[in-house]
């Protein structure tokens, strides 16, 4: 039998949506502040270059890892216990996070106040989501989904763009020292805007065991991930002849660890009385083929995240010249504009593709965006030493039109098959799926592109390379570019299968 509650007016759902919304971007923020603030932290914590690349890409990986492991978990106990406490408790932790961070003298523990802070950040999203699930009626729904998308993606606007600024000014702990006020600020609005209304709480006990083994195969997975790539995305020099961060075996050792906790957990979750996720919810076919769009549409978002700063770092600045100071300094800033700009146009076409999924539904803005962002990537593979910012940016924004047309209907999709019951780990379930693409797509075409480098230059001798070091540079980025269109085409034909009607399970919350 279908539950029906009052919802809140309109002027309260915009008040509830604006104050998630506002912590969603605190959140954002650090997911991406790093690309900018990193040359600068290799250089305040002694990191020596290349040798110590491995050690100072885990401020990244660790920050990532963490970020996805606790989204299924933290989207399911709020869907037990409530969201408000949820996002207060997950706030927390972020700040508490981020003060760490920002008092860190050695590298080892900037890396376990970044696993605190991401913890804590992490949860935002899904459970922002799940909110706007519970209490938006569906045909509003997608354009406050649209709100939630473009705040989040303007949180990594931001941050490329303000670690860029105080790289320039002041110092990377001026980002986690704000960080504070800001988190605090986000819960209070949470709080008045919450205040009041009544929250979902399910009488049934927290599967740990279950989440221990979700978490554990997360973990293994994305380890797994993190050690094949390489270091070159986070570089900040120009050396190319970097060493493999884990040797095969470690890795294959922990592709059949994190393959075995799978299917540990899926066998626990079918006994479970109380399942951290119910197996019935992947198979509805809308989640499952917005999940398999989400990890495609990461891997080719992270390519551009990664592979336009390295393309600017590598080739653009050589050619501008100068010392590798100067070039270190130009690139951040130069790169953070260009994506801003992507993200940006990803941002504002959020609202569009909301508005066009509550009006046409999920697959035609879904299929559009892909192709979009598609005929971006196949212009970023056009680029040579002698582009200029302006073309760059504008490629950029055409990929962001088309990220943004997709991101808010694949998450309208998911929040409407997913009952009251589910909605918050369904939520955290599908952005995990997008940020293991980001992943995987980092570790492997990271490595690949290493590679490619070794194959095209194996042909010249030492000084030969020299020479043509940024045509083959060039080359290889651009390779990497059209894979990634190619995967978001590919994606096109999964997205085709979306139902595009609203179909609620039992229990879902009506009008």
């Amino acid at each position: 039998m279908q539950q029906t509650r009052p919802l809140p007016s309109p002027s309260r759902r915009s008040l509830i949506l604006a104050a998630v919304s506002f912590g969603v971007f605190v959140a954002a923020d650090d997911l991406t502040v790093v690309s900018t603030l990193l040359p600068q932290m290799i250089v305040d914590f002694g990191i020596p270059v290349p040798a110590g690349l491995d050690d100072a890409a885990w401020i990244v990986s660790a920050y990532l890892i963490a970020y996805i492991v606790t989204m299924p978990f933290m989207g399911r106990v709020s869907d037990l216990y409530g969201r408000l406490s949820v996002y207060l408790i997950s706030m927390g932790f972020f700040v508490a996070g981020s003060i760490g961070v920002s008092l860190a003298q050695t590298l080892p523990w900037l890396i376990v106040f970044r696993v605190i802070q991401a913890l804590g950040g992490g949860a935002m999203v899904p459970v922002a989501m799940a909110v706007v699930g519970d209490l938006f009626p569906p045909q509003r729904r997608p354009l406050a989904m649209g709100v939630l998308v473009a705040v989040d993606t303007a949180g990594w606007i931001f941050g490329p763009l303000y670690g860029s600024f105080l790289v320039h000014f002041l110092s990377w702990r001026w980002q986690f020292y704000l960080n504070v006020p800001a988190g605090l600020i986000a819960a209070l609005a949470a709080v008045l805007a919450l205040r009041g209304l009544p929250q979902t709480r399910l009488r049934v006990p927290l599967d740990v065991p279950g989440a221990l083994l979700l978490t554990a195969g997360l973990v293994a997975l994305n380890v797994a991930f993190a050690s094949t790539g390489g270091s070159a995305a986070t570089s900040p020099s120009f050396d190319y002849d970097l060493p493999a961060r884990t040797q095969g075996p470690v890795v294959l050792a922990l592709l059949a660890a994190s393959a075995l906790l799978f299917w540990l957990f899926a066998w626990r979750e079918r006994r479970s009385r109380s399942p951290l996720i119910a197996l019935s919810l992947l198979s509805r076919p809308n989640l499952a083929l917005a999940g398999a769009v989400n990890l495609m549409l990461g891997g080719a978002l992270m390519i551009a995240m990664v592979d336009v700063p390295l393309f600017t770092n590598t080739v653009l600045a050589a050619v501008r010249g100068g010392s590798v100071a100067e070039m270190v300094r130009w690139a951040a800033v130069r790169s953070g504009q260009v994506l801003a700009v992507m993200t940006g146009s990803m941002s504002l076409s959020s609202l569009a593709g909301g508005w066009l999924c509550a009006r046409y539904g999920y697959r035609g803005p879904v299929v559009l965006g892909l192709c979009v962002a598609a005929g971006g990537f196949g212009l970023m593979g056009t680029w040579s030493p002698q582009v200029g910012l302006g073309p760059m940016a504008l490629h950029l924004a055409l990929a962001g039109l088309g990220f943004g047309l997709a991101t808010a209907p694949l998450s309208t999709a998911v929040v409407d098959t997913a009952g009251d019951t589910q909605r918050g780990v369904a939520s955290g379930l599908v952005l995990i799926l997008r940020l293991m693409g980001m992943s995987l797509g980092l570790s492997v075409l990271t490595a690949w592109g290493l590679r490619r480098f070794q194959q095209l230059s194996s042909g010249y001798s030492l000084a030969q390379v020299g020479e043509v070091v940024l045509d083959l540079t060039a080359q290889v980025l651009n390779e990497t570019f059209l894979a990634a269109g190619g995967l978001l085409l590919a994606a096109v034909l999964i997205a085709a299968w979306l139902r595009p009607q609203y179909k609620p399970l039992p229990g879902t919350l009506g009008d």
